[in-house]
Protein backbone atom coordinates (compact mmCIF):
# COMPACT_ATOMS: atom_id res chain seq x y z
CA UNK A 1 0.00 0.00 0.00
CA UNK A 2 1.33 3.49 -0.87
CA UNK A 3 2.74 5.40 2.08
CA UNK A 4 1.30 8.63 0.30
CA UNK A 5 -2.34 8.01 0.76
CA UNK A 6 -2.81 9.87 -2.64
CA UNK A 7 -4.24 6.29 -4.18
CA UNK A 8 -1.14 6.44 -7.13
CA UNK A 9 -1.38 10.02 -7.88
CA UNK A 10 1.11 12.69 -8.09
CA UNK A 11 2.97 13.86 -4.89
CA UNK A 12 2.02 16.84 -2.97
CA UNK A 13 5.05 18.30 -3.69
CA UNK A 14 4.18 18.69 -7.94
CA UNK A 15 6.82 15.89 -8.52
CA UNK A 16 6.50 13.62 -10.91
CA UNK A 17 5.47 9.66 -9.97
CA UNK A 18 6.96 6.88 -10.12
CA UNK A 19 10.28 8.92 -10.43
CA UNK A 20 9.33 9.50 -14.17
CA UNK A 21 11.27 12.45 -15.88
CA UNK A 22 9.69 15.72 -16.11
CA UNK A 23 7.95 17.25 -19.60
CA UNK A 24 10.52 19.40 -21.48
CA UNK A 25 9.94 23.27 -20.47
CA UNK A 26 9.66 24.26 -24.38
CA UNK A 27 6.54 21.73 -24.64
CA UNK A 28 4.90 24.72 -22.18
CA UNK A 29 2.02 23.76 -20.34
CA UNK A 30 0.38 21.38 -21.70
CA UNK A 31 -3.76 21.08 -21.01
CA UNK A 32 -5.84 18.15 -21.08
CA UNK A 33 -9.05 18.83 -21.69
CA UNK A 34 -11.88 16.61 -19.58
CA UNK A 35 -13.91 16.43 -23.20
CA UNK A 36 -11.60 14.64 -25.65
CA UNK A 37 -14.09 16.03 -28.29
CA UNK A 38 -12.42 18.94 -28.25
CA UNK A 39 -9.09 17.39 -29.98
CA UNK A 40 -11.24 16.72 -32.70
CA UNK A 41 -9.32 18.84 -35.42
CA UNK A 42 -6.09 17.95 -34.33
CA UNK A 43 -6.99 14.45 -34.47
CA UNK A 44 -8.77 14.96 -38.27
CA UNK A 45 -5.30 16.93 -39.76
CA UNK A 46 -2.76 13.82 -38.22
CA UNK A 47 -5.67 11.55 -39.92
CA UNK A 48 -5.58 13.29 -43.01
CA UNK A 49 -1.69 13.82 -42.77
CA UNK A 50 -1.32 9.84 -42.69
CA UNK A 51 -3.55 9.51 -45.13
CA UNK A 52 -1.36 11.22 -47.75
CA UNK A 53 1.86 9.56 -46.64
CA UNK A 54 -0.17 6.14 -47.41
CA UNK A 55 1.74 2.91 -46.19
CA UNK A 56 5.21 2.43 -46.92
CA UNK A 57 5.31 0.03 -50.42
CA UNK A 58 7.59 -3.08 -49.89
CA UNK A 59 9.91 -1.18 -52.65
CA UNK A 60 10.15 1.54 -50.56
CA UNK A 61 11.18 -0.61 -47.56
CA UNK A 62 13.99 -1.98 -49.99
CA UNK A 63 14.87 1.26 -51.32
CA UNK A 64 15.60 2.53 -47.65
CA UNK A 65 17.86 -0.31 -46.35
CA UNK A 66 21.65 1.21 -45.34
CA UNK A 67 23.23 -1.19 -48.54
CA UNK A 68 20.62 -0.43 -51.18
CA UNK A 69 21.03 3.70 -50.45
CA UNK A 70 25.07 3.42 -50.66
CA UNK A 71 24.09 1.31 -54.00
CA UNK A 72 22.05 4.82 -55.15
CA UNK A 73 25.01 6.82 -53.94
CA UNK A 74 28.06 4.79 -55.99
CA UNK A 75 25.50 5.17 -58.84
CA UNK A 76 25.14 9.14 -58.82
CA UNK A 77 29.10 9.20 -58.56
CA UNK A 78 29.54 6.98 -61.69
CA UNK A 79 26.99 8.67 -63.56
CA UNK A 80 28.40 12.47 -62.67
CA UNK A 81 32.00 11.42 -63.78
CA UNK A 82 31.26 10.29 -67.52
CA UNK A 83 29.20 13.46 -67.45
CA UNK A 84 32.01 15.58 -66.38
CA UNK A 85 34.54 14.27 -68.66
CA UNK A 86 32.37 14.67 -71.45
CA UNK A 87 31.42 18.13 -70.58
CA UNK A 88 35.02 19.21 -70.21
CA UNK A 89 35.80 17.51 -73.68
CA UNK A 90 33.16 19.55 -75.64
CA UNK A 91 34.62 22.92 -73.75
CA UNK A 92 38.05 21.68 -74.88
CA UNK A 93 36.82 21.33 -78.25
CA UNK A 94 35.37 24.52 -78.55
CA UNK A 95 38.11 26.59 -77.09
CA UNK A 96 40.29 25.10 -79.59
CA UNK A 97 38.08 25.63 -82.87
CA UNK A 98 38.14 29.41 -81.33
CA UNK A 99 41.53 29.75 -80.80
CA UNK A 100 42.50 28.37 -84.37
CA UNK A 101 39.81 30.75 -86.17
CA UNK A 102 40.98 33.78 -83.97
CA UNK A 103 43.37 35.78 -85.71
CA UNK A 104 46.67 35.60 -84.23
CA UNK A 105 49.91 37.80 -84.89
CA UNK A 106 51.95 37.50 -88.15
CA UNK A 107 55.07 35.62 -87.79
CA UNK A 108 58.36 35.49 -90.28
CA UNK A 109 58.85 32.54 -92.42
CA UNK A 110 60.68 30.19 -91.31
CA UNK A 111 62.83 29.57 -93.88
CA UNK A 112 63.87 33.39 -93.86
CA UNK A 113 67.52 33.73 -91.94
CA UNK A 114 68.38 37.57 -92.42
CA UNK A 115 66.30 40.22 -93.60
CA UNK A 116 67.87 39.81 -97.24
CA UNK A 117 67.58 36.34 -97.59
CA UNK A 118 65.26 35.02 -99.93
CA UNK A 119 63.28 32.04 -100.03
CA UNK A 120 64.38 29.72 -102.93
CA UNK A 121 66.15 27.10 -100.79
CA UNK A 122 65.94 23.93 -102.36
CA UNK A 123 64.78 25.45 -105.77
CA UNK A 124 67.16 24.24 -108.69
CA UNK A 125 69.09 27.00 -110.62
CA UNK A 126 67.21 27.91 -113.42
CA UNK A 127 68.37 26.88 -117.22
CA UNK A 128 69.58 29.90 -118.35
CA UNK A 129 72.67 30.33 -121.21
CA UNK A 130 74.54 33.34 -119.84
CA UNK A 131 77.45 35.21 -122.49
CA UNK A 132 81.12 34.60 -121.54
CA UNK A 133 84.18 37.17 -122.03
CA UNK A 134 84.57 35.92 -125.51
CA UNK A 135 81.26 36.05 -126.48
CA UNK A 136 80.23 32.26 -126.31
CA UNK A 137 77.08 31.39 -124.97
CA UNK A 138 77.72 29.63 -121.82
CA UNK A 139 75.32 26.84 -119.51
CA UNK A 140 74.75 28.58 -115.90
CA UNK A 141 74.24 24.84 -114.76
CA UNK A 142 77.47 23.51 -115.74
CA UNK A 143 79.08 26.20 -112.92
CA UNK A 144 78.55 23.63 -109.75
CA UNK A 145 78.67 23.82 -106.77
CA UNK A 146 79.41 27.34 -107.00
CA UNK A 147 79.32 30.67 -105.39
CA UNK A 148 76.99 33.19 -107.61
CA UNK A 149 77.82 36.74 -107.24
CA UNK A 150 75.53 39.65 -108.70
CA UNK A 151 77.25 42.63 -108.83
CA UNK A 152 75.89 44.95 -110.51
CA UNK A 153 76.47 48.87 -108.74
CA UNK A 154 78.73 46.94 -106.51
CA UNK A 155 82.18 47.75 -105.65
CA UNK A 156 82.42 43.93 -104.88
CA UNK A 157 86.40 43.61 -105.25
CA UNK A 158 87.14 42.70 -101.42
CA UNK A 159 83.96 40.76 -101.53
CA UNK A 160 85.22 38.74 -104.52
CA UNK A 161 88.81 38.11 -103.15
CA UNK A 162 87.07 37.05 -100.03
CA UNK A 163 84.71 34.82 -101.17
CA UNK A 164 87.63 33.22 -103.28
CA UNK A 165 89.86 32.84 -100.42
CA UNK A 166 86.99 31.15 -98.92
CA UNK A 167 85.99 28.32 -101.23
CA UNK A 168 87.58 24.99 -101.22
CA UNK A 169 88.91 24.22 -104.87
CA UNK A 170 86.26 22.82 -106.86
CA UNK A 171 83.70 25.23 -106.21
CA UNK A 172 83.80 28.32 -108.97
CA UNK A 173 83.07 31.48 -107.89
CA UNK A 174 80.96 32.88 -110.84
CA UNK A 175 80.46 36.85 -110.95
CA UNK A 176 77.43 38.23 -113.06
CA UNK A 177 76.67 41.96 -114.51
CA UNK A 178 74.05 43.00 -116.91
CA UNK A 179 76.36 44.99 -119.35
CA UNK A 180 79.49 45.87 -118.30
CA UNK A 181 82.06 42.89 -118.35
CA UNK A 182 82.93 42.08 -114.37
CA UNK A 183 86.44 44.19 -114.74
CA UNK A 184 84.67 47.54 -114.93
CA UNK A 185 82.66 46.86 -111.78
CA UNK A 186 86.19 46.19 -109.59
CA UNK A 187 86.38 42.47 -109.56
CA UNK A 188 89.57 40.96 -111.11
CA UNK A 189 89.50 40.35 -114.76
CA UNK A 190 88.45 36.25 -115.37
CA UNK A 191 91.58 34.25 -114.97
CA UNK A 192 93.93 36.34 -112.76
CA UNK A 193 93.92 35.52 -109.35
CA UNK A 194 92.17 32.47 -109.16
CA UNK A 195 94.45 30.65 -111.41
CA UNK A 196 97.02 31.88 -109.14
CA UNK A 197 95.15 30.33 -106.36
CA UNK A 198 93.95 27.29 -108.32
CA UNK A 199 90.40 28.00 -108.17
CA UNK A 200 87.99 28.92 -110.68
CA UNK A 201 86.04 32.46 -111.17
CA UNK A 202 83.86 32.72 -114.04
CA UNK A 203 83.16 36.17 -115.43
CA UNK A 204 79.67 35.92 -117.53
CA UNK A 205 76.64 38.57 -118.50
CA UNK A 206 73.29 38.25 -118.01
CA UNK A 207 71.95 41.65 -120.47
CA UNK A 208 68.18 40.97 -119.80
CA UNK A 209 68.65 40.15 -116.52
CA UNK A 210 66.92 36.79 -116.27
CA UNK A 211 69.04 35.19 -113.35
CA UNK A 212 67.56 38.32 -111.05
CA UNK A 213 63.74 38.10 -112.78
CA UNK A 214 64.11 34.26 -111.77
CA UNK A 215 65.42 34.09 -108.18
CA UNK A 216 62.67 37.47 -107.56
CA UNK A 217 65.88 39.70 -106.61
CA UNK A 218 64.30 43.10 -106.70
CA UNK A 219 65.43 46.57 -106.31
CA UNK A 220 67.91 48.50 -108.28
CA UNK A 221 71.48 48.42 -106.93
CA UNK A 222 72.50 49.78 -104.21
CA UNK A 223 75.99 49.22 -104.15
CA UNK A 224 75.51 45.77 -102.80
CA UNK A 225 75.91 41.85 -104.45
CA UNK A 226 73.71 39.26 -104.44
CA UNK A 227 74.94 35.78 -104.31
CA UNK A 228 73.46 32.26 -104.74
CA UNK A 229 75.07 29.19 -103.47
CA UNK A 230 74.43 25.91 -105.62
CA UNK A 231 75.38 22.66 -104.67
CA UNK A 232 76.98 20.03 -106.54
CA UNK A 233 73.52 18.62 -107.68
CA UNK A 234 72.18 22.19 -108.60
CA UNK A 235 70.16 22.67 -105.47
CA UNK A 236 70.08 26.13 -104.46
CA UNK A 237 71.25 26.02 -101.03
CA UNK A 238 70.80 29.69 -100.08
CA UNK A 239 69.87 33.01 -101.86
CA UNK A 240 71.16 36.70 -100.36
CA UNK A 241 69.21 39.23 -102.17
CA UNK A 242 72.25 42.05 -100.64
CA UNK A 243 75.47 41.33 -99.08
CA UNK A 244 79.11 43.42 -98.75
CA UNK A 245 80.67 40.89 -96.40
CA UNK A 246 81.80 36.95 -96.60
CA UNK A 247 80.66 36.49 -93.27
CA UNK A 248 77.08 36.41 -94.45
CA UNK A 249 78.16 33.55 -96.82
CA UNK A 250 80.76 31.50 -94.97
CA UNK A 251 78.35 29.33 -92.52
CA UNK A 252 77.24 27.96 -95.83
CA UNK A 253 79.90 26.86 -98.35
CA UNK A 254 80.57 23.60 -96.73
CA UNK A 255 77.11 22.97 -97.61
CA UNK A 256 77.84 23.12 -101.19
Amino acid sequence: MDSSGDNGGFPSDGGSPDDLPDLPAEWGVIVVPDDLSELADEVAAVQAELRLTGPRTRWQRFADRPAVRGLHRIALVGVRAPVLIMSMAVLVTVASLVASAWPGPDRAPATQRTASTTADSGDELPALELIGPDGAHVQLRAQRPAVILLTDGCDCSGLVADTVSAVRPGIAVVLITTAAPPSAAGTPPPGATPQAQGKTVRSLRDPAGSLRTSLRLDGPPDGTAAAVLVNGAGKIVRTIQRTQTIEELRPDLARL
